[in-house]
């Protein structure tokens, strides 16, 4: 019988240090820091959901719409860490910095991808479309105005007040699926339930980050019992969904279960990764659902 020597296969010692180099476990947290930090991390979480909730409807959206979602995303969160930079209102962390350090390559990045995501709607997005989308961007517009504004005026305090981080799990999750909304009319109930379930967890994400960064001495919410009734929630909404033979929406309940319980570990291991990890492992988690785009 042949000893082990001789059955490894001879490999010389640069290919074996490129082969080590190719797997080394250390430079995912780099790749996963510079997705980060040049904002990708949102047009890719939109993408991925945008084409999650067409696959739970059995639909196929033409190119152009993800397209047109990940560069407004793309501009919006380029915009949002610029003017945040720029302002200064809130403790700056290292994707503000980033981005105010290549300002010069960010701004003019942000305003292409605006302006051709603007040239594809216009040239692809039917003019019936545009007024319910327009409703959207409104929205969105009226939220970044008012975060961004230099005439900040004092406003009366209200009974109710939102959230900044819930309006954004808001607007980020009827951005991503409007464009299947849009397009099945007569078959939408399958979709009421991902939907407020997908904004909950986008909701979870904003306030999970917001938590971990916050320097003040207040209590910090406890993002490991949100999370884990947010999982439980969709766990058993899939059940149902399942028992009515909609596997692909119990499929989709089940992603954002995965994600919820994701966020839950993260922040119970919080401590142990450096903040800039933490927070672009954050948007990693909320991924879960691409790998229901694999199954036709």
């Amino acid at each position: 019988m042949a000893t082990t020597s001789t059955l490894r296969p001879r490999i010389g010692p640069r290919r074996a240090a490129r082969s080590r180099a190719r797997f080394d476990i250390r430079k995912i947290p780099a790749s996963l820091h510079l997705w980060h930090l040049t904002s990708l991390d949102a047009p890719t979480v939109a993408v991925v959901w945008t084409l999650a909730f067409a696959w739970a409807a059995h639909l196929r959206l033409p190119i152009w719409l993800p397209v047109v979602i990940a560069l407004a995303a793309w501009s919006a969160y380029i915009g949002d860490r610029l003017l945040d930079a720029r302002n200064a209102r809130t403790p700056l962390r290292a994707r503000h910095l980033f981005h105010w350090e290549h300002r010069r390559i960010f701004l003019p990045i942000a305003v292409a991808a605006a302006l051709i995501g603007l040239a594809l709607v216009l040239h692809s997005m039917p003019s019936s479309a545009r007024g319910r989308n327009s409703f959207l961007a409104a929205a969105a517009l009226v939220y970044f105005t008012s975060v961004h504004s230099p005439w900040r005026v004092a406003r009366p305090k209200l009974g109710l007040r939102l959230p900044k981080e819930f309006l954004v799990g808001v607007i980020f999750t009827l951005a991503c699926a409007t464009p299947t909304w849009a397009r099945i009319p007569g078959h939408r109930l399958s979709l009421y339930a991902p939907i407020v379930i997908f904004i909950a967890l986008a909701w979870l994400n904003c306030h999970a980050i917001e938590a971990w960064e916050s320097d003040t001495a207040v209590q910090r919410a406890p993002i490991v019992r949100l999370a884990a009734i947010l999982a439980v929630s969709a766990a058993l909404i899939a059940i149902v969904a399942a028992s009515l033979h909609d596997p692909r929406s119990a499929a989709l309940l089940a992603a954002a279960t995965l994600s919820a319980a994701m966020l839950a570990m993260l922040d119970r291991y919080r401590l142990a990764l450096a903040p800039v990890t933490l927070r672009a492992a954050a948007d990693l988690v909320l991924l879960v659902p691409a790998a229901l785009l694999a199954i036709r």
